[in-house]
């Protein structure tokens, strides 16, 4: 509503960077990026440099190609006087720099933000920085540093950075040969991912999983049982015709709850449009 008002489209354009960083889609992401940059620049709008290079940092993490996540994390954190997404852009700079080689960038970075977690000292701060340390820490002191982190981001609504606890804690243990300790942490993370559309992470949490010697579950029409109640009536009322503006209406929720239930049925039943959810439904 602001954004029409004011004739400025910005705030939209930080959101689908960020959705798209957050999906793992690639080609998405590529194609906002450009147009993004070049008004970002300008506008001489550091924030918005930061957050796309914080986004391509996301992104490039959950594909597993640190050494990019690493080089866009770094422009992110470079820039003067920009305190908000240079934030976020630290926590994937620590991942980036342990998975390839760059230890000491990422003890740098993990100083920075360190300075930012213990002044806000909440659940999910703490959570953050204790996962970070956990992936800069040597043998047998990381451990206790990723249950730490597990546990403060459990209570927490940050479910995202609770699956991404789970998912390096999963893949160290695996590189210890705890490979069942492993499964149960990867598991738990590949499930996260799925519900919520991050298809990157679930997949890199999938080889995981697999290495380990199990296969991850496919979700099929087995799975009709899972839906919540909320999610079978809006998949009822979806498949009856109704736009989500109208499903909205009948069940005083917002459209945007229906779209979140409603990706989320999809992926339960393993379908990719309303005609074939009426199919499935029948």
């Amino acid at each position: 509503m602001l954004a029409r008002a004011t004739g400025d489209g910005i705030a939209p354009r930080y959101g689908a960077l960020v959705l798209a960083a957050h999906r793992g889609r690639e080609d998405e992401l590529t194609r906002l990026v450009g147009p993004a940059t070049d008004d970002f620049l300008a506008r001489g709008e550091g924030l918005g440099i930061a957050a796309t290079n914080w986004a391509t940092a996301l992104l490039n993490n959950g594909l597993g190609r640190y050494d990019d996540a690493f080089a866009a994390a770094a422009e992110a954190t470079r820039i003067y006087g920009e305190i908000w997404f240079s934030t976020f852009a630290a926590i994937e700079l620590i991942e980036a720099a342990c998975r390839s080689g760059r230890r000491e960038r990422g003890a740098e970075a993990l100083e920075s933000l360190s300075e930012s977690t213990s002044a806000s000292g909440t659940p999910w701060a703490l959570g953050v920085e204790a996962r970070s340390r956990a992936l800069l820490a040597q043998g047998d002191a990381a451990e206790p540093l990723y249950r730490e982190a597990i546990e403060r981001l459990e209570p927490t609504r940050l479910r995202l950075d609770l699956a991404r606890s789970h998912l390096v804690y999963g893949e160290w243990l695996r590189r210890e040969a705890r490979r069942v300790d492993a499964r149960n942490e990867l598991r738990a993370a590949y499930e996260l991912f799925t519900d919520f559309g991050m298809e990157a992470f679930a997949e890199r949490s999938r080889i995981e999983l697999e290495a380990t010697g199990e296969h991850a579950r496919k979700r099929t029409s087995a799975t009709l049982d899972q839906l919540t109640p909320q999610e079978a009536e809006i998949s009822r009322l979806a498949a009856d015709g109704n736009s989500n503006r109208e499903i909205a209406a009948q069940l005083f929720i917002s459209p945007s709850t229906v779209e979140y239930h409603l990706r989320k049925a999809f992926r339960k039943l393993d379908v990719t449009s309303r005609t074939q959810l009426a199919n499935k439904l029948r």
